[in-house]
C-alpha cells in the first residue's frame, strides 16, 4: 500500500529495513515585521517593495534515514528546528522542499489531549478520545479500566475535564495514547509528565518499547533520557544536523555546546 500526502510517502512494506527517509528537507515561516493598518497600506507598501514579513529558515537540508527498531533521540537549543523537524514527520506542517517516506502506521505523542472537552466528564473524554485515535467502544471497554489505572486518577473519572490540573489531563491523555497501535512512534517530551511515580511508569513503558526493539522517535532537552533509552542521537543546531551517532558522544556534544 502507498499513499502519498504532499512531500510526505506512506508505504506498509515488510521487507525494507528503513522505517523513515528524509532527504534535502527545508522549512521557513514568514514573520510579519510591520502591520498594515488597511487594504490601501498593503496595496502601498506592496508597491514599494516592502514585503512586511523576514523568511525565518527553520530547517535547512535536513537528511537521514531511520531502521526499523531504532530507538532516536533528536536534541538542540531551544529554536533549532527540532520540534518543527518533529510536526514535519507526524504530518502538521509541509515543508518547503524535500521528500519523506514513512514505512510503516506513525502514532505521534505531540499534542497530547488534543479533542479533549473541558465540559465533558473524563469518563467521556476517555472515549471521545479513544474514537479520535480510531478505536471502537467495545475496543474502549476493554482497556478503560487499565487506562484509569495507569493515570491513577480513576477516583475523579466522573468529574468534569476543566476541574482536573493540566498534569492530571495530559497524565490521562498519554494514559490513552499509549494504546495506539503504531509501529512507529513520534514522542515531543511526554516522559516529563507528572510526578516522580508516574514518570517511573513512563520510564518502564518506554524501556519496554526499546527491549521489544519498536522503532521510537523522541525530541528532548533531557540527556539523561537519551542516554537511558536511545541507540542513536541526531543533534541539530540552527537548522542542520551536526553531529548523529552514538547517544553518549552525541549528548557530551550538546552539553559541550550549552556551556560555551
Amino acid at each position: 500500500m502507498k499513499r502519498q500526502i504532499g512531500n510526505r510517502t506512506e508505504i506498509n512494506s515488510t521487507t525494507d529495513n528503513i522505517a523513515i527517509s528524509v532527504r534535502n528537507l527545508y522549512k521557513s515561516f514568514n514573520l510579519p515585521t510591520e502591520q498594515s493598518s488597511g487594504l490601501k497600506q498593503a496595496i502601498f507598501n506592496r508597491l514599494r517593495g516592502v514585503k512586511g514579513y523576514t523568511e525565518q529558515k527553520v530547517l535547512k537540508d535536513i537528511n537521514f534515514k531511520i531502521k526499523k527498531g531504532e530507538f532516536v533521540g533528536i536534541i538542540g537549543r531551544n529554536g533549532s528546528g527540532k520540534s518543527t523537524l518533529l510536526k514535519i514527520l507526524a504530518g502538521i506542517y509541509y515543508p518547503q522542499k524535500g521528500d519523506i517516506i514513512i514505512n510503516g502506521n506513525l502514532i505521534p505523542f505531540i499534542e497530547l489531549g488534543v479533542g479533549f472537552n473541558p465540559e465533558l466528564t473524563g469518563r467521556e473524554n476517555v472515549y471521545l478520545n479513544g474514537a479520535l485515535l480510531g478505536f471502537s467502544n467495545e475496543e474502549m471497554d476493554t482497556m478503560y479500566d487499565d487506562i484509569w489505572e495507569f493515570a491513577e486518577l480513576k477516583q475523579f473519572q466522573d468529574q468534569k475535564l476543566k476541574n482536573y490540573s493540566s498534569g492530571m489531563q495530559v497524565r490521562l491523555a498519554f494514559s490513552i495514547a499509549i494504546r495506539a497501535h503504531g509501529n512507529i512512534l513520534l514522542l515531543d517530551e511526554v516522559l516529563a509528565v507528572g510526578d516522580a511515580a508516574f514518570q517511573q511508569k513512563c520510564n518502564d513503558y518506554f524501556r519496554s518499547l526499546k527491549d521489544q526493539k519498536q522503532t521510537v522517535i523522541l525530541v528532548t532537552h533531557s540527556m539523561e533520557n537519551v542516554t537511558k533509552f536511545c541507540t542513536r542521537a541526531i543533534l541539530i543546531e540552527s537548522g542542520k544536523i551536526i553531529q548523529d551517532g552514538d547517544p553518549n558522544k552525541v549528548s557530551a556534544a550538546y552539553t559541550k555546546m550549552l556551556a560555551n
